[in-house]
């Protein structure tokens, strides 16, 4: 994207734009859609990143996470030549996710129809930007996150440790947010309607790297329906910061507390279907099962004595009949991800 001398900052000119830009940006320019661009130690990429933003973008929300190199002072000359650049600095660090909050609330502050989160590394590839929005602004959608295991020559180029990390986590994250059809849970290329944002208690969206399954897991509560968008991934040599500890000890409990809560929540509090019936019925049975034959296999193994015939069925049935109810209940739960788009077409 280039800015001819005589145009206004924040003002774009179609015969310099990128292929993709020139059909569907007149389109896009329609609307008030207001990028975040978290960041923290970019100083090396977040001018690209500002120039790479197509000009049907209204707003850029640069949120300084307390950088202490010199990543807001290159924001701050970028805000000088594009006038849509908006630069929010924070007194002490508070993770993306903190970040990612403190822009959301500007975003709907400046009346932001769609909001976009932009990583401010250079991952992401802006053409795949109109694919993020289209289901969007079509109300198809009410979020709508990358997918980068869709393009197996891509997923080649990603770095084995996050491979690794991303796909242990997928299964875990299906189960924890409830959206069983999705993937690639840490995907930092996100969009949601501004009206749906709205309804999400910002307040209890993870600070960390945890984000954005703390933004799905919030995002289901209220049904509100998530579309994978295939892109792939690009990587330039820079470090992760999803590291090993993180996924092999915070990401576990995280995704625990998270599965526990959307649990109680959906079946005992939001609403009260046989899904709950069978998960008040096949739990204690289970557990009554496994004690109660595990307590009677020791008691009579201790004495030499065979366990009678009754002891046996009565923990096996409880067993059974436990892991069948369960089994309904995840079935119930397989079918109940959120189909009717919370927003309208805009």
């Amino acid at each position: 994207m280039t800015f001819s001398p005589t145009q206004a900052p924040g003002s774009f000119d179609l015969r310099n734009s990128p292929q993709g830009d020139r059909g569907q940006g007149i389109e896009f320019q329609k609307y008030c859609i207001a990028a975040v661009i978290p960041c923290y130690r970019v100083e090396r990429e977040i001018q690209s990143v500002l120039l790479a933003v197509p000009a049907y973008i209204k707003h850029i929300i640069v949120v300084d996470d307390a950088s202490p190199d010199s990543t807001a002072d290159l924001v701050t000359r970028s805000a000088k030549e594009d006038a849509r650049v908006l630069l929010i600095r924070h007194p002490s660090n508070r993770g993306v996710g903190g970040a990612m909050v403190t822009g959301y609330r500007k975003a709907l502050e400046l009346g932001a129809q769609v909001v976009v989160k932009i990583d401010g590394d250079g991952q992401m590839d802006m053409d795949h930007l109109p694919r993020v929005l289209q289901p969007l602004i079509d109300g198809r959608a009410d979020y709508t996150k990358g997918n980068r295991f869709r393009d197996f020559k891509s997923l080649q180029q990603m770095p084995f440790i996050r491979r690794v990390g991303n796909m242990g986590l997928a299964f875990l994250a299906k189960a924890a947010t409830g959206y069983w059809h999705m993937f690639d849970p840490t995907n930092g290329f996100n969009a949601i309607r501004a009206e749906v944002l709205a309804e999400l208690p910002l307040d209890r969206v993870d600070r960390t790297y945890y984000f954005e399954t703390s933004m799905l897991a919030n995002l289901y509560l209220i049904g509100a329906v998530v579309k994978d968008v295939p892109m792939p991934a690009r990587y330039q040599g820079e470090v992760s910061s999803l590291l090993i500890h993180r996924i092999l000890f915070e990401f576990p409990l995280k995704l625990l507390s998270t599965f526990l809560r959307r649990l109680v929540l959906k079946n005992f509090i939001y609403d009260f279907s046989m899904g709950s019936i069978y998960l008040l019925a096949g739990l204690p049975l289970l557990l009554f099962g496994l004690m109660f034959g595990t307590y009677k296999w020791i008691q009579y193994a201790s004495i030499g004595v065979p366990a009678p015939t009754g002891t046996v069925m009565l923990a096996t049935l409880s067993v059974l009949l436990g892991i069948q109810f369960l089994l309904s209940a995840i079935e119930i739960d397989l079918r109940s991800v959120p189909t009717e788009p919370l927003s309208n077409s805009l």
